[in-house]
């Protein structure tokens, strides 16, 4: 039994309780990370708890917690979820206005409610490494503020339902003939040797791994471009990948049901997913040499 951090409380993940009047369940009224740890160290988690800040901004809603306060609570939900089985978890937090009676107005009182629970994240799988995965192109019916990570996610769920039954793992969005990101990701394009991807606009969410992929790129010599990216320059992509913080670094190798180039993990893709894996080990090496608390 997973165990979950709420409102104060650490207690089994059945055992919370979410009153039917909480703004994130009425109204979709509140922001969340993911944020990867890896053998019971996190994963950029400073840069994940920058993006979390920024989005309670955005939306108008106080920070419960600071930076370390935030920390000692996830910290706390890491140690009580360890387990030599499923060393890797990704941890979802929740951070929603809170229990107030409907109304569309901000309540007068704001106290926040906040969840975070964990679940294991998997090796990339061989046949991934080797073959890639498929995916489509459908139209971005998003809002107009993708760039807070807000749990208002229906259309993205809508079309990641109509990508699964097309047979893909993932739907690249497209706005007004360019791409956006993907439904859970954001998208990368290689082209003529050139890491391409979408600015960071309102359509675009700012990914902490799209931010770790763009220096990992730039530290192995590669051209960089944030520069809009037009859905024909896929057809014609030499890679295409999506990443985000718990599948990492995906290699695309069918689009619309037709290869991307030869049809097989480029050997740009290789090479980042490997400077990936360095970056994660290096992360661990230094969190398992840092003293105890106190010390």
């Amino acid at each position: 039994m997973s165990i979950a951090y709420f409102n104060g409380e650490y207690l089994p993940l059945d055992a919370v309780r979410i009153s039917p009047l909480d703004r994130g369940f009425l109204f979709g009224d509140s922001v969340y990370e993911v944020i990867p740890s890896y053998g019971g160290h996190f994963f950029l988690l400073d840069q994940h708890l920058q993006r979390l800040t920024r989005s309670l901004a955005a939306i108008r809603l106080p920070s419960p917690y600071g930076p370390t306060q935030w920390r000692e609570r996830l910290d706390g939900l890491l140690q009580r979820n360890a387990d030599p089985a499923t060393p890797d978890l990704g941890i979802y937090l929740q951070v929603t206005r809170g229990v107030a009676p409907r109304d569309h107005a901000f309540p007068g009182e704001v106290r926040p409610t906040v969840l975070a629970m964990v679940s294991p994240i998997r090796p990339l799988p061989a046949t991934t490494r080797r073959q890639g995965i498929a995916a489509v192109t459908a139209p971005d019916q998003r809002w107009a503020r993708c760039d807070i990570k807000a749990t208002t996610l229906l259309a993205n769920v809508l079309a990641r339902q109509a990508a699964t039954e097309q047979g893909a793992q993932e739907a690249i969005l497209l706005r007004d003939g360019h791409v956006t990101e993907g439904a859970a990701s954001n998208a990368f394009a290689v082209l003529e040797g050139v890491v391409v991807t979408p600015p960071l606009t309102a359509t675009v969410l700012p990914g902490v791994t799209r931010s770790l992929v763009l220096d990992l790129a730039r530290n192995a010599g590669y051209p960089v471009c944030e520069r809009d990216l037009a859905a024909s320059e896929l057809q014609r992509a030499d890679e295409i990948w999506l990443t985000s913080s718990t599948r990492e670094v995906l290699p695309v190798t069918r689009l619309d049901d037709h290869p991307v180039a030869d049809g097989r993990p480029g050997p740009v893709w290789q090479q980042i997913h490997a400077a990936y894996q360095h970056a994660k080990s290096e992360a661990h090496t230094s969190a398992s040499m840092l003293p105890p608390e106190g010390m």
